[in-house]
């Protein structure tokens, strides 16, 4: 599929970097950082960022993130990859993951009619601030499709309703494959996800909840916190599993409320704060700073 170019726009563009970042998850041990370190000087690479987290002082998970320049360094990416397989990762018993910082994550978005948390994302790639272009946006209604047209974007209407689920799941993961998404944002797509679409799709999907999960969960969460008087209400981003609403959490945030709410006033106040924090779940998922351990994640 050939993706139009987005719309001319004022914005610094950012240029290519000269960084790869390394993600490691593995059983916590000594020596795990001296062995990392010393493989990349051995190949010429600078270490630029680290950052590390152990979930316990003993027996627990080690979580790294490297960020290193590949100015120097005396391997592609490739054969970078295989020699640390075979150094470092097969004794340790990492789970890891190597990046070129310089390419830009093909985020492919879900929405149904609620156009705040798409439009901010396309401005967001369109301003340079992800790291991520936009292949498609999928919805199961035609009402946005000319705010992603206005951005350059093809958008593909697959109607979904109780009959046909299991056939529109197939042609959502048909279209996302074609257009080589890397991963899929719900940005307000008000449809259940199947164990089967998840599955099938292969490829992480990010939900933004209305909701600072796990309190009031369900279909009318600014409702039902304006019944029980919260002097606060939020958002949660999480990645999605078959469990719903009950992913592991990326991002979350408050906005402070008063008794003088009304449920629309908390309705306004909460897609601010949706946008936002569905932003910020991205921008680190791209940036390749979030690890997954069970239902828990590690955000460096």
């Amino acid at each position: 599929m050939t993706v139009p170019p987005l719309p001319p726009t004022d914005a610094v563009t950012p240029g290519p970097s000269d960084t790869a970042v390394l993600t490691v998850t593995c059983p916590d041990r000594g020596g795990i950082v001296a062995a990392v370190s010393q493989f990349l000087f051995n190949h010429g690479a600078n270490i630029i960022h680290s950052d590390q987290h152990s979930s316990g002082l003993v027996g627990g998970t080690f979580f790294m993130r490297m960020e290193f320049s590949l100015a120097g360094l005396d391997l592609a990416l490739e054969p970078l990859r295989r020699a640390f397989q075979n150094v470092v990762a097969e004794p340790f018993g990492m789970e890891w993951r190597l990046s070129d910082a310089a390419r830009p994550g093909r985020m492919a978005l879900m929405v149904s009619r609620y156009d705040h948390c798409l439009l901010d994302l396309l401005w967001r790639v369109r301003r340079g601030d992800l790291n991520a272009e936009v292949p498609l946006v999928l919805s199961n209604h035609e009402d946005l499709r000319g705010d992603a047209e206005t951005f350059g974007v093809p958008f593909h209407v697959v109607p979904v309703t109780r009959e046909n689920k299991p056939e529109a799941e197939a042609e959502q993961v048909r279209l996302l494959r074609e257009a080589g998404a890397d991963f899929v944002v719900l940005a307000r797509y008000m449809q259940i996800l199947s164990g089967d679409f998840l599955r099938e799709v292969g490829c992480p999907v990010i939900n933004i909840h209305h909701s600072f999960l796990p309190a009031f969960v369900g279909a009318n969460p600014y409702r039902a916190a304006f019944e029980r008087g919260v002097k606060l209400i939020g958002a949660t981003s999480h990645y999605v599993t078959e469990e719903l609403d009950a992913g592991p959490i990326i991002a979350q945030d408050v906005v402070p409320v008063t008794h003088r709410e009304t449920p629309d006033s908390l309705v306004r106040l909460g897609r601010d704060v949706e946008r936002q924090v569905l932003a910020r779940a991205v921008k680190a998922h791209v940036d390749h700073r979030v690890l997954v351990e069970g239902n828990k994640t590690v955000v460096f």
